[in-house]
């Protein structure tokens, strides 16, 4: 009874840090994802799987890519070596999960919200490296909205518990590259960029297709 008491607690607290971080994205998203989104991922999770682990694969080489661009930017590589590190231990957990599916690794395919939002990225050294870490955030905060709605949908188990410590790496992450944003501009060039990228954001994302991926 005891340990059963303490299991309850210890999943009430992560339901409760799971809602607290999906309503703070939801907060700053400006589209909400539609509940047909889930419903088609849970009617096909392995495709969901697969294209998650093609993400994480994709979001660590990003980081890498950070770092080859700004060799000079100390925090910067400091924060990319962490990033890609735990984004590939998160393709090595998924590639788990296919596994114990019998499942395997599909061919990449291009991820169209991923490109939309890249078409907003300017020329020019500076307000290239703004609107690469601005819109990299404004994704994770997509990533920790739709990760969070998958947590609530699982059954409590080893998969729920996965999907709930993904969700809270992506607020994490959306929280980085804001910091790293303000490290290296000011206050209101990103607070300003900011709020331009989560109007086109939105848009992308109503126009997305509804189909078992992140994207």
């Amino acid at each position: 009874e005891f340990f059963n008491s303490i299991y309850l607690r210890d999943y009430f607290f992560q339901q409760q840090l799971i809602s607290n971080e999906t309503n703070e994205t939801s907060n700053i998203l400006r589209y909400t994802t539609p509940n047909a989104w889930v419903g088609t991922v849970m009617a096909d999770f392995d495709t969901f799987l697969q294209d998650h682990a093609a993400a994480e694969k994709k979001a660590s080489s990003m980081a890498m890519s950070m770092i080859s661009h700004y060799p000079d930017r100390i925090k910067l590589i400091e924060a990319m070596t962490e990033l890609a590190v735990e984004e590939l231990i998160h393709f090595r957990e998924v590639v788990k999960w296919l596994h114990r599916r019998n499942l395997t690794l599909t061919a990449d395919s291009k991820d169209h919200y991923v490109i939309a939002m890249r078409q907003h990225m300017r020329n020019g050294t500076e307000v290239y490296l703004l609107d690469r870490l601005i819109i990299a955030a404004v994704i994770e905060a997509r990533g920790c909205e739709r990760f969070g709605l998958v947590a609530e949908a699982l059954a409590a188990g080893p998969l729920q518990n996965f999907y709930r410590a993904i969700t809270r790496s992506e607020y994490r992450h959306y929280t980085l590259f804001i910091e790293l944003a303000h490290e290296y501009f000011p206050a209101d060039t990103v607070n300003e960029r900011l709020d331009f990228i989560l109007d086109a954001e939105a848009d992308i994302a109503e126009q997305l297709n509804i189909q078992a991926a992140l994207h």
